[in-house]
This record gives structure tokens, sequence and C-alpha cells, in this order.
């Protein structure tokens, strides 16, 4: 779970605190997700909403503070991570999402596919789209 969050944030900090919550959620509720077929695509699914509501925040954070002041801010940045995942770290969200499962964890696309609550052939396109962008933003790297 961290893995995953840390490709969707671009951070460990972030991605350890979004996976504990993920699983404190898991632990609460567990009586109803344990009954269930995948309860660890459940688990994913939530690591991956909170990652997505954290960038979301964090930008609207970042623009509200630029409208306050006019001197820049930045977000810190970790620095563990190599080009390849800062170039995932600016994919969309579902992008990110299907390249980190595809990646760090493996998975198949009817995987990926139930971890986003989506079609296989959506999957598929998020897929296709995050890794024809991050060739493109590579290629323009290297």
């Amino acid at each position: 779970m961290v893995a995953l969050a840390g490709a969707i944030t671009g951070s460990s900090l972030v991605a350890e605190d979004l996976a504990q919550e993920a699983l404190v959620r898991a632990y609460k509720h567990w009586d109803k997700i344990g009954r269930y077929d995948k309860p660890g695509a459940w688990l994913r699914r939530v690591t991956i909403n909170l990652a997505l509501s954290n960038r979301k925040r964090l930008g609207a954070e970042l623009r509200a503070r630029l409208r306050l002041s006019n001197a820049p801010t930045t977000a810190a940045t970790d620095p563990q991570y190599d080009d390849v995942w800062q170039a995932v770290a600016t994919l969309p969200g579902q992008q990110r999402a299907a390249v980190a499962l595809h990646y760090l964890e493996d998975r198949s696309v009817a995987d990926i596919a139930t971890i986003l609550d989506c079609s296989e052939s959506t999957a598929k396109v998020h897929l296709h789209r995050g890794r024809n962008q991050l060739a493109s933003l590579l290629e323009g790297s290297a």
C-alpha cells in the first residue's frame, strides 16, 4: 500500500500516512470487508482514493497560498523517486493508479479494473494512455 500510494503522491512520507489510514479504515469495517471476494482490491481502491484526494487537496492548498501571497511556494519532493516515478506523478489520477498497480504490484488488467471499479477495457485505456504519456515524457528527458 505504501508503494502504491507513493507512486501516486510522489512522497514516501505521505504514502505511509495514507497506507495507514487505509488500513485503519479496513480494520474499522472488517466485518463487512472481510466478506468481500477480494478485500485486497477494496483496500487498494481506498488507498488510491486517499492518494488522489491528497494530491487534489495539496493542489488546492498551493493555489490558495499563491493567491494569498505573491511569494511562490513549492512542495518538498522526495529524492528517492527516480525520473520514471516523477513522470508517473504527472499523469492524470486513473492513469497513475493503473501504471502503479501494473508495474509496482504486477497486477493484471482484470485486477486493475476491479481495483479501480471500472471495466477491463477502461482499465486498458488508462494503462495504454499512461504508457504513451510516459514514453513521451521520458523520451524528452533522455
